[in-house]
């Protein structure tokens, strides 16, 4: 039998309240007139149990919530899942459990970040090659783009700090800044490139010239985000994670950016050079 629902209010007044005993002497009126005390026909008893009995969908409804306290949100359920899997055993065509609130709102958000990040890094990708025309000096930009993740996960697990929505709002800032700097070093070395030098002194004289920009870029956004990565007070979680990936992938990014960056465009350039060189060229036809 389905179940069904109907709309009851009953009031006592206050001296009946506190004991069955009291609740079951109160006097019932038949529809022929008769009086007889509720006793006779409820069983009137004290028992614990829900205060409410909710509903949705035509399906009665048990809300439990829960306090995870100061470990993270998606380590806490992950264990409650694996212990209610293990241990709680029910009909699913009887019974649903659903994991709602706080965590349902945070997977959701996760996963428009996801789609956020994808559609970054491809915007990214094509601005890049619009820029320098060439798809080995694009990918050699968006290689930066791990090593800084690296940076801010590392920062992360320092500071005994999730990965969450803040914190991947942090590592698409960082993205930003990390390709900003790789755009401002390898467009001076293709300028100095194009000046007429060979491609070792090139590089050298490119990257010397862009050290201090790249250094400043990074170390004013570094800086601007230290008291907020530092703080502790409340109400701090969400600027204190999105502020450490920033950071700590600054530092590590900015490292490439000035030192391994300009070496793998040095390898890189001279392998082509090498190709091309050693590529036969066509005859003509008389």
């Amino acid at each position: 039998m389905a179940d069904r629902t109907y709309d009851v209010t009953v009031r006592f007044p206050e001296s009946t309240r506190d004991s069955p005993e009291a609740l079951g002497s109160l006097i019932l009126t038949t529809s022929g007139g008769a009086q007889i005390p509720l006793s006779e026909v409820a069983h009137i008893r004290l028992q614990t149990g829900e205060a409410t009995i909710t509903h949705e969908m035509g399906h009665r409804e048990l809300l439990v919530r829960i306090d995870n306290r100061d470990r993270a949100l998606s380590d806490y359920l992950k264990d409650a899942q694996e212990k209610i899997g293990r241990t709680v055993h029910f009909d699913p065509s009887k019974y649903r459990l659903e994991w709602g609130g706080q965590f349902e709102s945070e997977q959701r958000a996760q996963a428009r970040l996801t789609l956020t990040l994808g559609i970054v890094l491809a915007l990214m990708a094509i601005f890049l090659f619009a820029q320098f025309g060439r798809m080995r000096q694009t990918i050699l930009l968006l290689s930066v783009v791990p090593l800084a993740t690296l940076g801010g996960l590392i920062a992360l697990h320092l500071r005994d700090q999730t990965l969450n929505v803040a914190s991947a709002v942090g590592f698409i800032a960082l993205f930003g800044v990390a390709v900003q700097n790789g755009i401002i070093m390898i467009a001076n070395i293709n300028r100095v490139r194009g000046q007429g030098l060979a491609l070792r002194e090139a590089v050298l004289s490119g990257a010397v010239e862009r050290f201090r920009p790249v250094l400043m870029t990074a170390t004013v956004a570094t800086v601007g985000m230290l008291p907020a990565a530092l703080a502790t007070g409340v109400g701090t979680d969400v600027q204190r994670n999105l502020a450490t990936v920033v950071v700590g992938g600054l530092i590590l990014a900015t490292l490439l950016t000035l030192f391994i960056l300009p070496t793998y465009y040095f390898v890189l350039e001279r392998w082509v050079e090498k190709r091309a060189a050693i590529r036969p060229v066509p005859r003509e036809e008389a």
